[in-house]
């Protein structure tokens, strides 16, 4: 008995030993493996990188005259979605859209209200919407060279730490809707680099309700995983099909101050479902 025990107990040690040798061996791959993939991913994003920087050189001429008058906004608008599309193709990034609506019955003005997971949504934005929209985004991206041209009149620029500039904001994109224009917000007011969906602020519902039009849900379900915001080499980077849900419009008629919660609940529900079906 007393030898059973004994061999029981060594064979024991040995099949922890062989677990941990091979734990060890699966922890040693799993990171020569990432640092590996640090070359194709470094080399894909400097490729993205620069079809957009020599993208943007090519028809900036076009761009400032285009921005320089209100009425030309339009023109501008269809050479941003050529863009889009330019700065997709190169890179290997296609978009496959699930429509819940027909393009035709997207109402216009509205608020389209979406995730915000990679500076991809903006360009994929571009792609999925036929109609007339101009973004809100952060103050921030007025400091960009070259690119702060798109914020200077024909979007929205709001600092969030700021009453006064989120009232002027505000102010401004109700006048864009009342020109029959869409206007485009994120309501997490930042982007969430694992693709993990934050709390809703109340800017986009109230604007709704307050100019009593509809709101259009968007998901962007993987863009994260084909451009992810964070540090160059550590993040992700490939090409790949970004997939993007376009929910059916909500209307607002007749909703008041007191429907803004559930509005938002119900937006925030719906993108959250369509990423826990989606992982």
């Amino acid at each position: 008995m007393h030898v059973l025990s004994v061999y029981t107990s060594r064979f024991q040690r040995y099949s922890l030993f062989k677990r941990e040798q091979d734990l060890s061996k699966f922890i040693i791959f799993t990171l020569l493996m990432n640092y590996l993939l640090i070359i194709p991913r470094t080399l894909w994003k400097l490729l993205f990188l620069l079809n957009f920087v020599v993208g943007l050189l090519v028809l900036y001429p076009l761009f400032y005259l285009f921005l320089s008058r209100k009425k030309w906004f339009p023109l501008a608008f269809k050479l941003k979605k050529f863009w889009a599309r330019w700065i997709l193709l190169i890179p290997g990034l296609f978009v496959r859209i699930q429509r819940k609506t027909p393009t035709d019955n997207l109402p216009q003005p509205c608020i389209y209200c979406s995730n915000h997971v990679s500076y991809l949504d903006i360009v994929v934005s571009y792609i999925l919407l036929p109609n007339y929209f101009v973004f809100m985004g952060k103050q921030e991206l007025n400091k960009a060279p070259l690119f702060k041209i798109f914020f200077r009149d024909m979007n929205i620029l709001v600092d969030r730490k700021s009453t006064m500039s989120s009232h002027r904001a505000f102010l401004r994109a109700a006048d864009e809707i009342k020109k029959g224009h869409g206007v485009f917000l994120y309501p997490e007011g930042t982007i969430s680099s694992a693709g993990n969906l934050r709390g809703f602020k109340n800017g986009a519902f109230k604007l709704a309700i307050e100019l009593q039009v509809p709101i259009v849900p968007i998901t962007f379900l993987n863009n994260w995983k084909l451009l992810q915001n964070g540090g160059f080499f550590k993040a992700h980077g490939r090409p790949g099909i970004s997939r993007v849900i376009i929910h059916e419009p909500i209307p607002t008629s007749g909703m008041t101050e007191d429907d803004l919660v559930s509005l938002r609940s119900k937006v925030h529900q719906l993108i959250s479902d369509d990423l826990a079906k989606n992982p």
